[in-house]
């Protein structure tokens, strides 16, 4: 992986570590890094479109709009609106190369989280009502999917 998609991925990452350290702090994710973790995976994933390199734009932008639409559903069920702001950078990141990785990416980080709290659950190291950090697992899942994809 190298150019712009490159930078595209090292710019959601760089942006998710901080994005993970505060949701796993305090169970928010703040306006002020998810929405230039979202313009910012675009504009970069617009840069490789002009460069020529492999993959759709239009694609990208259309899944950033899918799976914003598709979190914001679930935000009455327990999802926090934080989430729903960073889909379209993970949406963006994952359409870039195609609907499967869309749908991959997404199911993948429903499967860590679903995991990870069944772990707790087991371990007795939570509740059913304790709140677990989603965020993580939704970059987690997007990025070794999208990293894999890129080769």
């Amino acid at each position: 992986m190298t150019g712009w998609t490159a930078a595209a991925h090292y710019w959601l990452a760089a942006c998710g570590i901080a994005l993970v350290m505060i949701d796993v702090a305090v169970h928010r994710l703040p306006d002020v890094l998810t929405l230039p973790a979202s313009a910012g995976t675009l504009v970069l994933l617009a840069g490789a479109a002009v460069a020529g390199e492999p993959g759709s734009l239009t694609r990208a932008l259309a899944a950033a709009a899918a799976l914003g639409g598709v979190y914001l559903l679930l935000v009455a069920g327990g999802m926090g609106m934080g989430d729903v702001k960073l889909a379209p950078a993970v949406g963006a990141l994952l359409g870039w190369h195609s609907w499967s990785a869309v749908i991959l990416g997404t199911f993948a980080g429903f499967a860590l989280a679903a995991a990870f709290s069944v772990v707790l659950l087991a371990t007795r190291r939570a509740t059913r009502k304790d709140h677990v950090a989603f965020a993580p697992f939704v970059l987690g899942g997007a990025l070794v999917v999208s990293a894999l994809l890129s080769g």
